[in-house]
């Protein structure tokens, strides 16, 4: 899946609507997107940087089908220059040195990992937990494409995507 703050609003509605149908909550899918549509200004700042990897499959994951991945696909060959931005795509076949694991992401001054569940979120602090997090980040971004061969990763699924009905 994309990171949210990479989201587009249609992609982030399905995702949202999936949660929302999953856990059996109150539909406040509107405000979730409202919201995470107001958490991207954070790209546009300047006071931050995000280093962001996704597998390549997220770019063929249908969420919410072709025209909603078009959209989603257009949205990171946009953001991919953003100088608040480095967007690593782990090709599909990439041989890495460690295997894909949960979602995670390092918050703060790198001290804090939040993992996404099922569930929930899981906030770590545990310095030693925070080092193997850091490392399994390193090893993973190692196996990732960046700059003019991550474009060719999203202009590949972007020709993929225009060529698939609707379903």
């Amino acid at each position: 899946m994309v990171w949210g703050t990479l989201q587009t609003e249609a992609y982030a509605a399905v995702v949202l609507e999936q949660v929302v149908a999953f856990h059996g909550i109150p539909n406040d899918v509107s405000a979730g997107v409202a919201k995470r549509m107001q958490r991207q200004r954070v790209l546009h700042d300047g006071d931050h940087h995000y280093h962001v990897i996704l597998g390549e499959q997220a770019l063929y994951t249908n969420i919410g089908g072709p025209e909603v991945m078009r959209g989603q696909i257009a949205r990171l060959l946009h953001d991919i220059d953003l100088p608040s931005l480095t967007l690593g795509i782990v090709p599909v076949a990439a041989r890495l040195a460690l295997f894909p694991v949960a979602a995670f992401g390092i918050y703060g001054e790198g001290d804090t990992v939040n993992v996404e569940l099922v569930s929930s979120d899981l906030d770590i602090t545990d310095e030693g937990e925070v080092a193997l997090h850091h490392k399994a980040f390193d090893l993973l971004s190692a196996g990732a494409s960046y700059g003019q061969p991550a474009r060719g990763l999203l202009r590949k699924a972007q020709s993929f995507w225009a060529d698939a009905s609707p379903q």
